[in-house]
């Protein structure tokens, strides 16, 4: 199933042997897919990440491990990303940490797609690749980095109807595959205060994001460390649908074509904190992205590079902007840290 239409026929055989699928069913196989066979990153891709845009993003990462790294007095710190994409943040990260004269123990990519880890390993060749979180190093403290990786996880939708709640599952009809609710009450998934909620109110969360999160707060409570993850999302979320597809920097829908979209929901962070809450961990922030970012020196990056390199001052102006401003990533992505409460309060986190 490693093509669109290998993995629509391959869903369309599953339905058609045991009926309509969860939502979250069909985003893990789409996503499966779709990274397995793709490298969507970039102008040439259907999307560009915070450190495509800019190598300023990936150093102000790195100044944020080497600060957090020198005032917890660990030794032997590992450097582990999730979903790495090209490596691009990492060997800009690395970059950084060397410069400020300290060499992580061990760099640790947690990816699955064949076709992105050959190109981490052009930027990053020394770093060692794992399929899950499961087979990172245990006994010493490791300094997760989570950039755009949560959203990509599947997520559950629970939709509203004159009957009650319901799992939104995926069927595939005469016009190709489409949501229709389950035939099991799903009331006691959903949050009470929502059960008298419209019809049509949509539910959405992701047990799978939230068990990694927990798993990981527990491994960084035990072994030191800290979880940052930076994402697009909202607190203190409530209801509503935001599954989306992108292709070729558009929206796209979300049932057509399988596998060849990249498909995401929103971060919630507020659950997410309260899972890494579950594991032991302490919660630094969350805050916007331009805050984040703006604490940890980004301007006074851009005018130190702008002053290297002034033919590119126009060009690292608008990087600037479209990471930390209101109309662009500034507020919809949001930052936190999941923290060994041992370890001292991590930078950038400070009105939290």
């Amino acid at each position: 199933m490693n093509t669109p239409q290998a993995l629509s026929e391959a869903l369309i055989d599953r339905i058609g042997e045991q009926g309509p699928i969860p939502v979250a069913d069909y985003m893990e196989a789409a996503n499966g897919c779709y990274y397995a066979s793709h490298d969507p990153f970039g102008v040439q891709g259907d999307f560009i990440t915070s450190p495509e845009i800019s190598q300023m993003f990936g150093e102000m990462i790195g100044i944020w491990f080497t600060d957090l790294w020198t005032r917890s007095r660990a030794h032997n710190v590992h450097y582990v990303e999730l979903g790495p994409g090209r490596g691009t943040l990492a060997a800009d990260a690395l970059r950084a940490i060397g410069a400020q004269g300290r060499h992580p123990a061990g760099v640790h990519f947690v990816e699955t797609s064949p076709v992105l880890r050959k190109l981490q390993a052009e930027r990053v060749p020394h770093a060692t690749w794992h399929d899950s979180i499961a087979t990172l190093p245990n006994g010493v403290p490791l300094i997760i980095i989570a950039n755009e990786f949560f959203d990509a996880l599947p997520y559950r939708q629970y939709i509203k109807t004159y009957g009650g709640w319901r799992e939104r599952m995926v069927r595939y009809g005469i016009e190709g595959f489409e949501p229709t609710p389950g035939n099991e009450p799903a009331e006691d998934i959903v949050p009470e205060h929502l059960h008298q909620a419209q019809a049509g109110s949509i539910y959405e969360t992701s047990p799978a994001g939230l068990l990694i999160a927990r798993a990981l707060a527990a491994r960084v409570t035990r072994q030191g460390g800290a979880l940052l993850a930076i994402d697009y999302g909202h607190e203190n979320y409530d209801a509503g649908d935001t599954l989306q597809a992108l292709n070729a920097h558009a929206y796209a829908d979300v049932f057509s074509n399988p596998g060849a979209n990249d498909l995401t929901c929103h971060v919630d962070f507020t659950a997410l904190g309260a899972a890494g809450k579950l594991g032991g961990a302490r919660i630094d922030g969350p805050v916007s992205q331009s805050y984040f970012l703006g604490t940890l020196g980004i301007a006074a990056r851009a005018t130190a590079l702008a002053r290297r390199h002034p033919e590119r001052t126009e060009e690292i102006g608008a990087a600037l902007h479209r990471l930390t401003s209101e109309e662009e990533m500034g507020t919809l992505f949001r930052a936190t840290a999941l923290v060994c409460p041992r370890w001292p309060k991590a930078a950038g986190f400070e009105v939290a």
